[in-house]
């Protein structure tokens, strides 16, 4: 077991690349002198317009739409796009966050369209959903859907449909197979699947494995490895804060 508290040097991040320098795994490395590398072992790929077209829903029954994720917003354009279908400007847009709101920019002219957020989850959005329960909502998600935003909606018996638009696909990895750190993060479940599929004789050895999350944390027990730095956690909200503690307690 003492090996398991060897120092941390290295440390796999399953995560796409930052697009900058400025972000809480940078200062990490930095404050710690630690190797710190990223690489997505999942990625998404869109539904073609013919599979789409297969699950009869007419895109011109609805007056809003429900975007959970900036690939959820990407995905509904593009479908859009490939059905020639044009959104009309009436068209209501509904955000977990302001983050994805503002990212509508990328699509329609922000100011002149009737858009609505929330702080993070579906729950926050209540308020505002409310004063619209008579829209006909579109909910575009992946084929592994946030199951929290569909059961909200469900429970508070809102008229929606979920529409399939993205799938989340495991990422060829062959080229990390002699590569080995310290430290592997994992963010979901699906990231598990795809080290297993890649890997299938994986041995976690005197890799410490870090999660994020209760379902990831699951699917790694599930998967008989042992959980080292599980976050969120009271005095770890974040992943950076849940590994830094660790590396302080062994690189001490």
């Amino acid at each position: 077991m003492e090996d398991r508290k060897k120092k941390v040097k290295s440390i796999l991040v399953t995560l796409p690349k930052p697009e900058n320098d400025k972000n809480p795994y940078a200062e990490l490395a930095k404050k710690h002198g630690l190797k710190i590398d990223f690489r997505s072992f999942i990625h998404v790929e869109g539904v073609p317009a013919k599979d789409f077209r297969k699950e009869k829903i007419n895109l011109s029954d609805f007056t809003a739409v429900i975007f959970t994720s900036r690939n959820s917003a990407d995905h509904f354009f593009r479908i859009c796009e490939e059905m020639r279908f044009e959104v009309p400007v009436e068209m209501k847009y509904f955000c977990l966050s302001e983050t994805i709101a503002l990212y509508l920019q990328k699509y329609i002219q922000y100011r002149k369209r009737k858009i609505f957020f929330g702080k993070q989850t579906a729950a926050d959005l209540a308020e505002v959903l409310k004063k619209h329960s008579g829209e006909k909502f579109l909910y575009p998600c992946s084929d592994v859907a946030a199951e929290e935003t569909q059961k909200f909606l469900l429970d508070n018996g809102y008229n929606f449909t979920p529409a399939v638009l993205f799938r989340t696909v495991c990422s060829d990895l062959s080229d990390l197979a002699e590569v080995f750190y310290d430290v592997i993060a994992f963010f979901s479940p699906s990231s598990i699947q795809s080290l297993y599929k890649n890997f299938p004789d994986f041995k976690q050895n005197n890799t410490r494995l870090a999660a994020f999350g209760a379902t990831t944390h699951k699917a790694l027990l599930d998967a008989g490895l042992i959980l080292d730095i599980p976050a969120p956690t009271p005095s770890a909200p974040s992943m950076t804060m849940a590994i830094e503690q660790y590396v302080k307690q062994v690189n001490k």
